[in-house]
Parts: structure tokens; C-alpha cells; sequence
């Protein structure tokens, strides 16, 4: 057991966070972990947090970027469980173990597959560890890999042992908040995704629209071109809304060079290649000027429980905003604040048609939809939850009892 965890510090902790992604890149759990880290050491916290090897630096107070060192040959790691990901992690948890024994830890904050480092550095190091959730290993594994599907008892298992084992957990959404608590959660923050655009700061147009010369409504996707995202299933919408004579172009951004192919074969395939544009990777910091060309904004999801992160920009910029209407929306979404349609070629093409024809109930869900994100699904309000989280984690562990106001012994925090 190092000092540090025998005898809890007087004042600010210092955390070793486990982030097993690229950082810093435009992507869905990398920006996750860039505003965690952020909130963290806004908090007078200091932040050791080891990631892979690929990416650009983030300076902020009290933080130091740690990689884990991988070989070269590796390449380019993606979303989603791979081999690549695994001997990724070989070298990264050999890495934690040698910044274990340098530094004195008061915690560890792990998130995904990171969680069963931070088991392995509790048992052998004493140091706890937050449990961060952004989304369910086990049935991840199983839904990448359906011939898992015999043991998945066996990855639920250990998932309920890696949460029981955390001081504190933090999911991502409501849906993952249930999972933990049904599996013996100590304390559940749920640290719910933010928008990361400022919709007041004037913006102009990206352009997509004048140069691909579209006259039409746009439907627009953002993000990674990964299966689950349901990319097929908007263009299989988009084929049937054709077909009823809807005037639609969907405009796609994100994806690797291999899934933009993809796509492109498979709109050919349905013949509406004439009505899809892909403009590529498109940088976070000019989100907003791409988000102003569309009429609406599209989440296709098919697979997962964890709420995506896109659709929180989407509706803050303020347009109308299209989803599958599945547990990975309803959670935190009942209808009011964007349009939901049944995950099936022939619904997803009505709801097009709908929203292509009318401009004011576009207007009414985009107006809606900012209003729910301003409401608490903003920087701010991400401060708030990480300042709760933080808060118990240091009244569990005797740092700081009057840093503990607004938490409870046990349980979720009262804010």
C-alpha cells in the first residue's frame, strides 16, 4: 500500500487517469475525457492522465499527458473493442505500474477497459479508483461479437465486480446509472454529455451546401462511420423518402477513408449517391459553421445504451434534430425536443418526409431542443456533476470533510 493511500491528504488529491484512447482527437470519448480532465483540475486537482500514443497535447493547470508507449507498428487504434486495443492495453497497464510506484497516488480514475488496471492497482497498490462508464464492456463485447454470447455471464460478472470495487462510479447516462446501481454501486454520479459549441457566437456557413451545389433540405450525420452508428440505416431512409418524392440530401462528416467507401457503395447501391455527400473529417473547433448548413440533424443509432454525445451540439445549435426511437435516446428524450422515428428504413424515410416538408415544425423542435441542452447539458452543469463526484470521492477518502456539503454517506450525490 503506498503512503498515499494509507494516510488520505490533507488538500487536493492527485489522480491517475486511465483514458485507453487516442488523445487528444475529434472523437467521441476523447473529447469526453478532455472535458473530465478539465473539471478535475479546475478543482485545484493535479491529473497524471496515460492514454495511447496518438494525438495532441491539452494544457491545462496541474495536468501532465502520460502515453503508454505502444509499438509504432500498432497504427491507428479505433473506437470499439479490437486486438490492436488489447496489445494497446498490454503496454499501457505496464506503463500505469511504473507511474504507480514513482508518484503517490490518491486515486485512480479509470475509465472503460482501464477499470480492470485499476483493479489489478488496488489489490497490489491499495490506491482506490473511480470507475468512469462510458458504456457497458460486457454487452459491447457481445454485441461486436455475437458468438460471445454463451459466457456473456461471465463479462457481467466481472463488470459487477469492477463497479462493486470502485469507490465511486460514473456513467455516462441515465441507462448506465441503472446497470450500475442494480450491480452494487457504492455512489453513481452520472456525468451526462455536453454540448461543445457556443450557439451565440456569430458563425458562418461551412460552405458544404454552395460548394456541392445541394438545393435541397440537408439532413446531416456527424461522427464516426462505426456500424452501430446506423449510417446504413439513414441512407436506407433517405432511398424509401426518394422513393415518396421527398426532396432530402444527407450530408455525412466524419469516417475513416474504409467506412466512407463503404457508404459510398452502398448509396450507389440504393441509387441516392446523386442525394449523399461526404465532406470527411471536420475539426471540433468549427463544428458549429458545419452545423449551420443543415436543415436537420440526424443520430441513426441502432445498437448500445449510452445516450451518443453528437446530440447534444445538434440540438443546442438550435436545428431540428432526427433520432432512433430506442432506449439510447428515450432515456433522456420523450419526443418534444426531436423528432423520433422507429429504427426501420420505412419509418426512418417517413420522418424525413415530414420534417423536409415543414419548416415550422422543424423551427418548433429546434427551438425546443436548445432549450433542453442550455437547461443542464452544458459546461457549467458538467462542472457541477464532476464538483459532486469529487467532492464524495474526497469525503470517502478524509481529504477535505467541508468539501462534502452536498453529498451523502452513501448513495447518489443531492444536487
Amino acid at each position: 500500500m503506498t503512503a498515499a493511500a494509507a494516510n488520505p491528504p490533507a488538500g487536493p488529491l492527485r489522480v491517475l487517469v486511465l483514458a485507453p484512447h487516442a488523445f487528444y482527437i475529434d472523437r467521441g470519448t476523447p473529447i469526453d475525457v478532455d472535458i473530465l480532465v478539465r473539471a478535475i483540475t479546475a478543482r485545484s486537482h493535479t491529473v497524471d492522465l496515460l492514454v495511447y500514443d496518438e494525438g495532441e497535447g491539452r494544457d491545462y493547470a496541474g495536468l501532465t499527458i502520460e502515453r503508454a508507449g505502444a509499438p509504432k507498428w500498432l497504427g491507428h487504434i479505433g473506437p470499439g473493442f479490437s486486438v490492436k486495443k488489447l496489445v494497446a492495453d498490454v503496454f499501457m497497464f505496464w506503463r500505469a505500474i511504473g507511474l504507480v510506484r514513482k508518484h503517490d497516488y490518491d486515486l485512480v480514475h479509470a475509465g472503460e477497459e482501464s477499470v480492470f488496471m485499476a483493479m489489478a492497482i488496488k489489490l497490489f497498490f491499495g490506491i482506490p479508483y473511480a470507475y468512469d462508464m462510458d458504456s457497458s464492456i460486457a454487452q459491447q463485447m457481445v454485441e461486436k461479437m455475437p458468438w460471445l454470447h454463451p459466457v456473456a455471464g461471465v463479462f457481467n460478472w466481472f463488470e459487477a465486480r469492477a463497479i462493486r470495487g470502485a469507490i465511486a462510479c460514473s456513467p455516462v447516462c441515465n441507462a448506465l446509472g441503472d446497470l450500475a446501481r442494480e450491480r452494487g454501486a457504492k455512489h453513481i454520479e452520472v456525468l451526462h454529455d455536453i454540448s461543445q459549441i457556443d450557439p451565440d457566437v456569430p458563425t458562418d456557413p461551412a460552405g458544404v451546401r454552395k460548394k456541392h451545389a445541394i438545393f435541397d433540405p440537408i439532413f446531416m450525420y456527424v461522427g464516426n462511420l462505426e456500424t452501430y452508428q446506423g449510417v446504413g440505416l439513414l441512407l436506407e431512409g433517405l432511398a424509401h423518402a426518394r422513393a415518396d418524392g421527398v426532396g432530402a440530401h444527407v450530408v455525412v462528416a466524419g469516417g475513416s477513408d474504409a467506412h466512407i467507401e463503404k457508404y459510398k457503395t452502398k448509396a450507389a447501391d440504393l441509387n441516392v449517391h446523386d442525394h449523399v455527400t461526404f465532406v470527411g473529417r471536420w475539426p471540433v473547433e468549427d463544428l458549429g459553421a458545419l452545423l449551420a448548413e443543415a436543415d436537420v440533424l440526424v443520430a441513426p443509432r441502432t445498437r448500445g445504451i449510452n445516450t451518443p454525445q453528437k446530440i447534444f451540439p445538434y440540438m443546442h445549435s438550435g436545428k431540428a434534430v432526427l433520432l432512433t426511437k430506442l432506449p439510447t435516446h428515450t432515456q433522456l428524450l420523450d419526443g418534444s425536443e426531436a423528432c423520433l422515428a422507429e429504427a426501420t428504413p420505412e419509418a426512418f424515410g417517413r420522418a424525413i418526409g415530414e420534417l423536409a416538408a415543414d419548416p415550422g415544425l422543424r423551427a418548433k423542435l429546434g427551438k425546443a431542443g436548445r432549450a433542453f441542452v442550455e437547461k443542464n447539458h452544458t459546461y457549467p452543469a458538467h462542472q457541477a456533476r464532476v464538483d459532486a463526484l469529487y467532492a464524495y470521492i474526497a469525503w470517502q477518502l478524509g481529504a477535505n470533510n467541508t468539501d462534502a456539503a452536498h453529498v451523502t454517506p452513501a448513495g447518489e450525490s443531492t444536487r
